[in-house]
């Protein structure tokens, strides 16, 4: 019998009221209930100083940076919702990957993200919901060896999308946010 897989669900965001941490959450309910055990993370949680090498060489990795590292190694998969600032994505989605990449004394490179299986989202009160910043996230997830699968949702409108809840206005919407979770799910355990 295959082991339950273990997602990572955080949003590129540190907003309380982010958009996007409502949509990672209702994609980590449908990972739920597909049998993933799930960890939701704020990245609020985990201040990480702008990734400078010298401060690494000085200091060290900071401890939330090996918090988070730690957390990413011990998932098979994440659940990404991803604001787009500018076209792209956020800087402090930026920094966290660049933290969470960097090796530690006698480690394989990229032992966070090599092997592991994401899927991605995005909200944004834009016309496209943020797709754009999802084609670059897509890019550095690939390039880091991350397999990315293909379905995706970019909520336009975000300003208006979501109930008091946290769910989303649009039922069906909703089920296919849900089913970005549990797909994810599905495919970790045929992998398992």
């Amino acid at each position: 019998m295959a082991s339950t897989p273990k997602i990572l669900a955080f949003a590129g965001s540190t907003r309380i009221d982010s958009y996007n941490k409502k949509l990672v959450k209702i994609a980590a309910a449908g990972a739920k209930a597909a049998g993933a055990e799930v960890t939701y993370l704020d990245l609020r949680d985990l201040p990480l100083p702008l990734y400078d090498e010298d401060l690494e060489a000085q200091e060290g990795m900071p401890a939330n940076a090996r918090t988070l590292k730690d957390l990413m190694i011990s998932h098979q998969g994440f659940l990404i919702a991803s604001p787009e600032y500018n076209s792209s994505i956020t800087a402090v989605l930026k920094n966290a990957i660049d933290w969470a990449s960097r090796p530690y004394p006698n480690e394989a490179p990229l032992t966070a993200f090599a092997g592991k299986v994401a899927t991605i989202m995005s909200a944004s009160p834009g016309g496209f919901g943020g797709l754009r910043g999802l084609v670059h996230l897509r890019s550095i997830l690939g390039n880091i060896k991350v397999l990315v699968l293909p379905d995706q949702i970019a909520v336009s409108k975000a300003y208006e999308a979501f109930n008091a809840d946290g769910t989303l206005k649009d039922p069906k919407q909703q089920e296919s946010i849900e089913k970005l979770g549990e797909g994810l799910t599905k495919i970790l355990f045929k992998l398992n």
